[in-house]
């Protein structure tokens, strides 16, 4: 499965139908003929030559990029790739920006490399290598390495680029006088004295033990004071820690959740949020209101706090955040920055420190995403989907006010502004043919629509650029359409039309359901790894002769509140099968496509629904793939939240299975393609144990690919290519052999 994909399958595949295929016969069949005969499917000219330059292996060649941070001095900027070569830190430096490597991981292992912190000088940083540890408190370990793996801190400088191992931990703090860095480690807090003469690490001790799961960890301006959360479960504080007395201050504790402690410049007083207390179960169910948010500003060294702010009753008293270091940004003129929903759209508000009314930064219907302060703390880069519903562009807006300036508009997608200390804007930016990449724009040219001045910080062809034969060229631009559900909602989604379609001809079509369900795919490469490489197969799927439908059900983010909280989505009687129904007849209504051979696939929330297709109408999906999908939400609600119980409430728990794929699995009749990694922490395991052994008494065709020890967001890169290759492989052999 992870050869090179052309338009080849095996020449038995043509005169079968899938439903008179036994599995016992079918599925040894398969891995032992696989690619392996060399016999061209009956396709277009045009379709061939495509299908010699599109591979899901070029189309996965160039390295993600993510995760930019700049320097706190100097105009240096650091991301991360992620690719076949491992997974590294890259870095570029003023004035040329010619950007380089900075980590030594050449190996696809699957290990994780972040949580960048920036000593002050901006000569050397901070980062982790290693995921999470799920309940277990295991590791992940996607390659199955006999030593195991570890999550631990590093420190590397720019000058030599040797890593110097800190030692286990995470979430790392670097002190603001650069003489040490803060961390997580067994739920404690640690500490590590650095020598940046020398590169020297002292012997890391334990700073505090504070009951609760701390995180947030972030130091006083002038470096004497530790800010942290304490989660309790039912409740969490904010508290600090006098480093030199190792006296803890609580924030006006309550029972509320308060946490995203934000410490003003002169480092006196600290700003947070506070959400009301709940054990309301809301999993997988719209909320669209609630007990209203609020900011609070705490006095350190007394730890009092006053409200300086509070949501309103209705629309917007429910939080929801944004991408950013933090929610609550302090900016010039003592003012704090923070995301409110009141309109209905998630946008930006400033509001006095000292307490007042919240003034609307960026008005309009849109969606605010990742956010970023300048280093003087007088303007505010954003990403948005303003004036462009379907991509996202970069803006930016004083921290007085005034009107937003677009600085990248166009058909391309912007995200992750990093404003750099000498003034210059880095951001990661793709398009429609182009993968993700990082560019910068010079401080002498930013301003009103600088994008098109941006140039990029690898250049095309060079060592962890985009590859120079990378097949831009062969693939489709995707337009925008509207399906109409089942039950008569407007639903936007995304078509991709096979290249040299001859009139009147009829394909195969595929339907694409992302997860999340908090989600957007977008009119080019995505901004997170996953859809980005799902964007991917859409894309070769197009060019290999498909109609591809890649739909932004409801429940969805990028179209409002109202959407992303649709009514009685998910656990409460997923209405998104109206949306997934509206689809399938959108296409089979097209003159272009065969009804018969309409297929559709997804991961996480969308493995969830494509079983939903298959249960409910195996009449209208011939076949589909599931990628992790949840089949019981009262299975999927419990893994995120182990204090549930479906006997204290027997009706809710019933709406939730009859609003499964589980509960119409006596109609599931397609075949189906299920694919799981068993360290999978966001969808049990046992989600697809069960629905196979369900199918298989059903004598449903089930074919299976399963990673050990792999996890959610696939870690290791060539089983992201195995993932998409057999996706391919089975929809060729279950839509184009005949039903």
């Amino acid at each position: 499965m992870g050869t090179i994909r052309t338009t080849c399958r095996p020449v038995w595949a043509s005169a079968l139908s899938p439903r008179a295929l036994s599995p016992l016969v079918l599925f040894p069949l398969v891995l032992a003929t696989l690619l392996q005969a060399p016999l061209a499917l009956a396709l277009p000219v045009g379709v061939h030559a495509q299908a010699s330059q599109v591979t899901i292996e070029s189309l996965l060649a160039a390295p993600f990029t993510s995760d930019m941070q700049a320097a706190p001095e100097g105009g240096a900027v650091v991301w991360a790739q992620t690719g076949l070569d491992g997974r590294n830190l890259w870095l570029a430096e003023a004035p040329d920006y010619q950007g380089r490597i900075l980590t030594p991981y050449p190996e696809d292992d699957g290990q994780e490399v972040g949580s960048v912190q920036w000593l002050p000088d901006g000569r050397s940083l901070v980062y982790v290598r290693g995921g999470a540890p799920n309940r277990q408190g295991e590791i992940p370990n996607p390659t199955s390495h006999p030593d195991g793996a570890e999550r631990a801190l590093w420190w590397i400088s720019l000058e030599d680029g040797e890593p110097v191992r800190i030692g286990e931990g995470s979430g790392p703090a670097v002190r603001p006088d650069g003489t040490g860095v803060a961390f997580l480690r067994g739920g404690n807090i640690w500490y590590a004295e650095l020598d940046g003469t020398a590169m020297g690490v002292g012997e890391p001790q334990v700073l505090a033990r504070i009951r609760g799961g701390i995180g947030s960890l972030t130091w006083s301006p002038d470096a004497r004071r530790l800010a942290f959360v304490s989660n309790r479960g039912t409740h969490a504080f904010v508290g600090v820690l006098e480093v030199e007395s190792r006296a803890v201050t609580w924030m006006d504790p309550t029972v509320d959740r308060d946490g995203n402690p934000a410490w003003s410049p002169d480092g006196s007083r600290l700003a947070f949020t506070r959400f009301p207390t709940s054990s309301a179960m809301t999993s997988f169910a719209p909320v669209r209101e609630a007990r209203p948010w609020s900011i609070r500003v705490a006095d350190v060294d007394s730890g009092e706090a006053r409200e300086v702010w509070r949501a309103e009753e209705g629309v917007g008293s429910r939080f929801y955040g944004i991408t950013a270091d933090n929610p609550i940004l302090w900016g010039d003129g003592d003012r704090l920055i923070f995301p409110w929903e009141r309109t209905g759209w998630i946008l930006l508000y400033a509001v006095p420190a000292s307490g007042g009314e919240a003034t609307l930064l960026t008005p309009g219907a849109f969606e605010v995403e990742d956010v970023a302060l300048s280093h003087d703390r007088r303007h505010i880069y954003y990403s948005s989907n303003q004036e462009d519903l379907h991509r996202r562009h970069l803006w930016r807006v004083a921290v007085a006010g005034g009107a937003p300036e677009p600085l990248t508009p166009g058909d391309g997608i912007e995200w992750n502004p990093t404003p750099l200390s000498n003034g210059a804007l880095a951001f990661l930016r793709s398009g429609a043919r182009t993968p993700s990449h990082a560019v910068v724009i010079p401080a002498d040219e930013v301003g009103p629509r600088s994008g098109e001045r941006a140039r990029p910080l690898l250049a095309r062809g060079a060592p962890g650029g985009i590859p120079a034969d990378f097949p831009e060229a062969g693939l489709v631009v995707p337009t925008n359409v509207t399906v109409t559900a089942s039950d008569g909602m407007e639903v936007p989604a995304q078509l991709f039309l096979p290249p040299e379609m001859a009139p009147g001809e009829r394909r195969p079509a595929v339907a694409f359901f992302h997860g999340g369900s908090r989600r957007q795919m977008m009119l080019g490469f995505h901004h997170r790894i996953y859809y980005h490489h799902s964007y991917a197969l859409n894309q070769y799927l197009a060019t290999q002769g498909y109609v591809v439908l890649s739909v932004n059900f409801r429940s969805g983010t990028g179209y409002g509140m109202e959407f992303r909280e649709a009514l009685h989505y998910g656990a409460t009687g997923a209405s998104e099968v109206h949306d997934l129904t509206g689809a399938g007849l959108y296409l089979k209504a097209r003159d272009d496509v065969d009804p018969e051979r309409i297929g559709l696939w997804g991961g996480s929330y969308g493995g969830y629904l494509t079983a939903q297709g298959l249960a409910r109408a195996s009449d209208l999906w011939a076949a589909g793939v599931d990628i992790h999908g949840v089949h019981d939400w009262n299975v999927g609600i419990a893994t995120f939240r182990p204090d549930f119980n479906p006997l204290e409430d027997p009706e809710r728990t019933r709406l939730a299975f009859e609003s499964s794929p589980m509960s119409q699995i006596d109609r599931w009749r397609s075949p189906v393609l299920v694919i799981h990694g068993d360290d999978d922490r966001n969808v049990r395991f046992v989600e697809t144990v069960t629905l196979v052994e369900a199918l298989r008494e059903r004598d449903v065709h089930v074919e299976q690919l399963v990673f050990p020890d792999e996890v959610h967001s696939f870690l290791v890169h060539r089983n992201w290519i195995r993932t998409l290759d057999a996706t391919a492989d089975f929809f060729d052999r279950m839509l184009r052999g005949g039903r």
